[in-house]
């Protein structure tokens, strides 16, 4: 039985066979970036509306100037200028440099010591272990301050009853002499966990051939930490200083919380984030906090980037 071709099929001598056009890739790329962009949507909007925005309206408000004659006037940049010459804010700056030199390494160190102690395998019960140094990271900053703030306290802290029972006088942890030490204390107890959270996800990734090769060079655990671990989990170093260096220029809820039981030792103006919260919410200084803000975005992007240059050279030099 013959079949019949369809006069559309036909091929006719010195014509070539018709060829079926192929379906457009354009239309699976726009349906695959449509559905990309329907998952990202929410969050671009939300970025939008709760980040960049109000950045743009900040930025907008420390451009200008409230006056009494006359309203808000375009100042330029009249109000940064004021917060470069002012002494509050610079002093606040430097105090929380001195707390990142002092306390950034301390912290980095210790938890470094917890990481590689317990990527050592040689410790008992080392889940207990790691989650009791991550446990504080989980307690609110709020609540830790609190807490920390009756240790401290000189009329009803336990160390206080303690050194009068012996017959000594009351710490000074909440004088202006130790109180940068005592909010270094906290912040540490805070974070400790985190940073080695941190530093011992990044052992965990490092290969195993490694070890095994220094240990067929005779090397022992030191030199197996120093010269194998530390250098593998440099990104994740850098990534905890990046994070205690940004940290650091916004503490506010452990000194702002403190300062209610040593107003003498902490002040308005104590940190840079204190001082634009004094500004906006005690003095009305709407305009003026703005640009404070935006000048201590531009102390933590310069340090943040310094911190990761100086790094990256020394990194090429090693």
């Amino acid at each position: 039985m013959s079949q019949t071709i369809p006069p559309s099929a036909a091929v006719h001598p010195g014509q070539p066979p018709a060829i079926r056009a192929p379906r457009r890739p354009w239309r699976r790329s726009t349906r695959e970036a449509l559905t990309a962009y329907a998952f990202v949507g929410p969050f671009m909007i939300l970025f939008a509306l709760l980040l960049v925005v109000p950045l743009g309206y900040a930025g907008y408000l420390s451009l200008f100037r409230s006056q009494l004659v006359g309203g808000n006037v375009f100042a330029g940049l009249g109000n940064y200028r004021q917060a470069l010459d002012d002494p509050l804010f610079r002093e606040g700056v430097l105090r929380m440099a001195r707390f990142l030199v002092i306390q950034v390494p301390v912290m980095l160190v210790a938890a470094l010591l917890f990481a590689l102690a317990l990527d050592s395998g040689r410790l008992r019960f080392p889940r207990l272990i790691r989650l009791g140094i991550f446990v504080p990271y989980a307690i609110p900053s709020v609540i830790a301050a609190l807490m920390w703030g009756y240790l401290y306290g000189p009329d009803f802290g336990p160390f206080a009853q303690l050194a009068r029972d012996v017959g000594l006088g009351a710490p000074g942890f909440l004088t202006p002499h130790w109180i940068l030490a005592s909010l270094a204390n906290i912040v540490t107890w805070e974070f400790i966990g985190y940073n080695m959270i941190i530093m011992f996800a990044a052992l965990q990734s490092v290969s195993p051939t490694l070890y095994e090769a220094a240990a067929m060079d005779g090397a022992g655990a030191l030199r197996v930490a120093w010269y194998i671990k530390i250098p593998a989990i440099r990104p994740a170093l850098m990534l905890s200083v990046i994070f205690s260096v940004i940290g650091t220029f916004q503490l506010f809820n452990e000194p702002k919380l403190l300062s209610a039981i040593a107003p003498q030792a902490i002040s308005t103006s104590y940190t840079p984030n204190m001082y634009a919260y004094t500004l906006v919410f005690t003095n009305q200084e709407v305009n003026y906090s703005s640009a404070v803000s935006f000048l201590l975005g531009a102390v933590i992007v310069v340090v943040s980037y310094v911190v990761q240059l100086a790094s990256q050279r020394k990194a090429r030099r090693s």
